[in-house]
């Protein structure tokens, strides 16, 4: 295939991008520094390995025990007839890899004629449970639901192994989502192939299981998402709503279609049925009853039966399916939603940048108000936990192999979006005219994350240096492009928007500021211990910051306060400020910390000494989102509502800061103060719910 304009305008933007930032990058940062990061964007990073397939190794029967509890949050109903080898398998597994929530095993017996009840009264732990007279699986199901004790009933095939973590993640996904009332597993083959990730039902009956043989890390069918129902082989619903729904169908006896019928009355209470992928579980399909397309004798038979009878029954609601004989891919599975597509270079990373929480948490957003939301990184990399993260959520998150550029993934998946966002100026120049050609119906919004033509000139005139002044005046121009380019810019600062007013006064803006849930209030004064700064050290003003700080401020609160103790948090920490603070005694430098919830909550006072940058801050949003009262110079507080005596302390000078974190320190009343009030300022300004509107007119409306 050809390269089109487009595509070519891509590729040439993306190079002289890249050139301009690692000048740019050799400036402030320093050619070692520089050079690692060439070294990370130039290196592949494959998806994180799963661990290989669990299968219990074969082995004549001796007895053993299964997980068990009085009090189980999850009743596993395990319906058998006959092929004990099976069972015992299946028991095996659930027996080596015990799930971390309290749970009840029953094997419901339909009568077998072979070792099967001779085994199961050997295991120590198991509910055995022998019916009468064979009843088929709806009959052992429902029997299974009228012993079950748990908040939760789980039914599980017998021909099934579940792999580490499956029931877990099941259980996890109702407390995710208040709104879930059956989620299922995501099924595979023994050889690790996609059986099925949640089921298709088009408009005649008939059903698809979506994702079938292909793989199952493939982007369409990693990520948690509603189906139209999910397998009996592997699915948890609430025991009172089972109950309440009256169990599997009789109808539909012996099998088929009856958990098909369970998916549609759970909607119909209104409660989602999901498929959560990061549930996975081993399926040999058709051990007692064939495969699906042995249909014409034997209990299969009853398959083409039941759809008929299940096509009578909801015949309203089929008629909102996709049609009999279409292709489903993610444009028509989420063809009810609004589909929202956001460009960036590499997934959100929420525990190492404020820029990052914003993203994350306006993502959750998108997502509560009803969005699919496809996160696509023009990096291609699968970003290991984060990328994992996002697909939790929800997200359809695009990587390599099944990502192979930009302008090809765009030209199959563009149509489908009503609001595509570009984030980071340099993301957008590259990628806009990709997006215009092959999604030309989306509303483009551009996210500056901030104005880094603003940062970038003050970090200019902070160090004198002209060439820093002219590369500042080349972001304005590209910043300010985009701008005129799209069809609304994000802000997060009221003082950016001012400056906008003069730079680009026609350019459509919306203030969406950085988005924190509050906390509360954390330890008290007393319990309170040390001085805390959160920043990664790959943004320039962070460096800058505690370079100055280390080095003249900190030595003054010192002498004032000889035995404080400061903690220097964030990621990639060079190794010039190590030995700065190996200088200065009391200075700790941690480096990445995964969860710095502890030292928010837990330090008596936060600093934010940034001599320049431009934006919100998000080290004081998430201090103030945990009571912690910050000491910052006027560029970190700038645009974020805050009043200096009443919500921060704020100087500009090392003398003048030191004296502020001394007295903020030592002044319970000022703490207190500071500490009340910063917290409302999250509350009205940095918060959710005060982002709703913004959000759900750019996005949602």
């Amino acid at each position: 295939m050809s390269m089109s304009p487009a595509d070519a305008r891509y590729h040439l933007a993306r190079i002289v991008g890249l050139i301009r930032r690692g000048l740019a990058s050799l400036r402030t940062r320093g050619w070692r520094a520089t050079l690692q990061r060439v070294g990370v964007r130039l290196r592949r990073q494959p998806p994180p390995r799963r661990e290989p397939l669990y299968a219990p190794a074969a082995a004549a029967f001796a007895p053993f025990a299964v997980p068990a509890s009085a009090q189980p949050v999850a009743s596993i109903v395990i319906p058998v007839y006959n092929h004990a080898a099976h069972t015992l398998a299946c028991l095996r597994a659930l027996a080596a890899h015990p799930p971390a929530a309290a749970c009840e095993i029953l094997v419901i017996d339909d009568g077998s004629s072979d070792d099967t009840a001779a085994w199961m009264a050997a295991i120590d732990g198991l509910r055995h449970h022998r019916r009468a007279h064979n009843g088929g699986f709806i009959a052992a199901c429902n029997d299974g639901l009228r012993l079950a004790r748990g908040q939760y009933v789980v039914l599980l095939n017998n021909d099934t192994v579940p792999q580490p973590g499956w029931l877990d993640a099941l259980l996890d996904t109702f407390a995710q989502v208040p709104e879930a009332g059956l989620v299922g597993a995501q099924l595979l083959y023994p050889d690790g192939r996609l059986q099925e990730s949640g089921g298709i039902v088009f408009d005649d009956g008939s059903c698809w299981s979506y994702g079938r043989f292909e793989s199952a890390e493939d982007p369409r069918y990693a990520s948690l998402r509603d189906a139209d129902y999910c397998s009996g082989a592997a699915l948890a619903i609430p025991r009172a709503l089972f109950e309440q729904l009256g169990g599997l169908d009789a109808r539909y006896a012996p099998a088929y279609y009856e958990d098909t019928d369970l998916a549609f009355k759970v909607r119909a209470a209104g409660r989602r049925v999901l498929v959560q992928p990061a549930s996975r579980v081993v399926h040999d399909e058709g051990t007692s009853n064939g495969t699906d397309t042995d249909t014409g004798s034997g209990i299969k038979a009853w398959q083409v039966r039941n759809q008929q009878v299940f096509a009578d029954a909801w015949r309203a609601a089929l008629a909102r399916q996709l049609p009999a004989g279409s292709v489903p891919g993610p444009a028509l599975v989420h063809r009810g939603q609004r589909q929202v597509l956001i460009i960036d270079e590499a997934v959100p990373r929420p525990d190492r940048d404020s820029a990052s929480l914003r993203q994350f948490n306006l993502i959750r957003m998108l997502l509560a108000g009803g969005a699919h939301v496809v996160f696509l990184p023009t990096r291609g990399e699968h970003g290991g936990a984060a990328t994992q993260a996002l697909q939790a959520l929800g997200v359809e998150v695009w990587h390599a192999p099944w990502l192979q550029g930009v302008g090809p993934w765009l030209r199959t998946h563009g149509p489908r979006f009503q609001v595509a966002m570009l984030v980071r100026h340099h993301v957008a120049n590259e990628c806009l005219p990709l997006l215009r050609r092959h999604a030309p119906q989306a509303r483009t919004v551009f996210d500056t994350v901030d104005l880094h033509y603003l940062r970038e000139r003050r970090g200019a005139e902070l160090s004198g240096d002209p060439r820093l002044a002219r590369g500042a005046e080349r972001t304005r121009a590209s910043e300010l492009a985009v701008m005129a380019a799209t069809d609304v810019t994000l802000l997060v600062s009221a003082a950016e928007k001012q400056q906008l007013a003069v730079d680009a006064p026609s350019v459509r803006v919306e203030l969406l500021s950085n988005l924190h849930e509050v906390a509360g209030q954390g330890l008290d004064w007393a319990q309170r211990q040390g001085l805390v700064f959160v920043g990664g050290f790959n943004h320039p003003p962070n460096l800058d910051a505690m370079q100055w700080f280390i080095g003249e401020v900190f030595p003054l609160i010192r002498q004032r306060l000889p035995e404080i103790r400061f903690h220097c948090i964030g990621a990639d920490v060079p190794d010039s400020l190590r030995a700065l603070a190996a200088t200065q005694p009391g200075v700790q430098v941690h480096g990445y910390v995964p969860d710095v919830v502890p030292w928010m909550a837990g330090g008596r006072v936060a600093v934010a000494p940034l001599r320049f940058g431009a934006g919100v801050k998000g080290k004081i949003n998430l201090s103030m989102a945990h009571g912690q009262p910050v000491v910052a110079t006027h560029c970190a507080a700038e645009g974020m509502h805050l009043h200096d005596g009443e919500d921060v302390l704020v100087a500009d000078d090392a003398r003048g800061f030191a004296e502020a974190v001394v007295r903020l320190h030592d002044d319970e009343a000022l703490w207190r103060r500071l500490s009340g009030n910063g917290l409302d300022n999250i509350s009205r300004h940095f918060s959710m719910d005060a982002a709703r509107e913004v959000v759900a007119r750019v996005f949602l409306a």
